[in-house]
């Protein structure tokens, strides 16, 4: 049987831009007008590997792996979420010259690092989608006990504990969590070097909102771990700054929603993708 995983990453195009020195990996796929796709921590472009191909069918698709993720190099200097997101936003004129728009999309951490690569880039940015994000500076969850690699675990035993991680953590509902979804999650631990430096618990989304220009929506599991039960709160929280900004509930699915419920993820993304535009001067503030 063929190897989604490998296959996927097989059909892409592999670039790479470079900023203060360091090096950053970035896969291309598809056709169209372009959009960008950030994963989110301890993860990399595999993350979207369940939503890359509905998107490449319409759109020119640019992932890449974070700075400390994958195959790109750790950023110099201290851990922040404007070290991820400067090289990013560098990599982005690089291959995708001003002034032509694009839309960007993010998952988790990712999701706060694409808002404030969306308020370094500006107008250029029309539309804004984050799913499952923190750095709204809100009451932490309580998360669940994850289960620990002992040493001299054999590799079946291994692959069990990250099935159950991922089950406590990631997503709603056990069965989603299969052998692709462990695969996936053991490819990027593997190869995640960046320490997330309290990035997700800060404030740097909440900061990043009165500076965007781009349409905002965002996207949640019902069952998201990480939103501490208060999807209400988060709406309220976004309706600040966009009242009318869409604001989407996945039912039964948990955090890693792009993954777990892509039926449902892709359509909609799609939808948010190609709604209109509003004129650059109705834009957000």
């Amino acid at each position: 049987m063929a190897d989604p995983f490998s296959t996927l990453d097989a059909t892409a195009t592999h670039l790479t831009t470079t900023h203060a020195g360091a090096r950053l990996a970035w896969r291309r796929w598809g056709a169209g007008p372009p959009v960008l796709l950030i994963h989110g921590a301890h993860g990399t472009w595999a993350h979207w590997l369940r939503n890359i191909p509905a998107l490449a069918a319409r759109f020119t698709v640019l992932v890449p792996d974070m700075p400390g993720y994958g195959d790109s190099d750790l950023p110099p200097g201290a851990p922040s979420a404007d070290a991820l997101a400067e090289p990013l936003a560098r990599g982005v004129e690089e291959l995708l010259p001003a002034p032509a728009p694009l839309d960007v999309a993010g998952f988790s951490m990712g999701a706060i690092i694409a808002s404030v690569v969306a308020a370094k880039l500006g107008a250029r940015v029309r539309r804004l989608v984050l799913i499952g994000p923190g750095g709204l500076a809100l009451p932490p969850p309580r998360l669940p006990a994850l289960r620990r690699l002992e040493p001299g675990m054999d590799a079946a035993a291994a692959h069990e504990v990250h099935r159950e991680n991922l089950r406590q953590l990631m997503l709603g509902a056990s069965t989603a969590a299969d052998d692709l979804a462990v695969r996936i999650q053991m490819h990027n631990l593997e190869r995640a070097r960046f320490r997330s430096a309290g990035i997700p618990e800060g404030d740097a989304l909440l900061r990043a909102l009165p500076d965007l220009r781009a349409r905002l929506a965002t996207l949640w599991g019902e069952h998201d771990a990480f939103a501490a039960g208060d999807l209400e709160l988060r709406h309220r929280t976004f309706a600040r700054f966009q009242p009318d900004a869409p604001f989407h509930v996945v039912p039964g699915a948990g955090h890693w929603v792009i993954y777990e419920s892509p039926a449902t993820v892709n359509p909609l993304l799609l939808s948010l993708l190609e709604s209109p535009s509003p004129p650059e001067g109705e834009r957000a503030a």
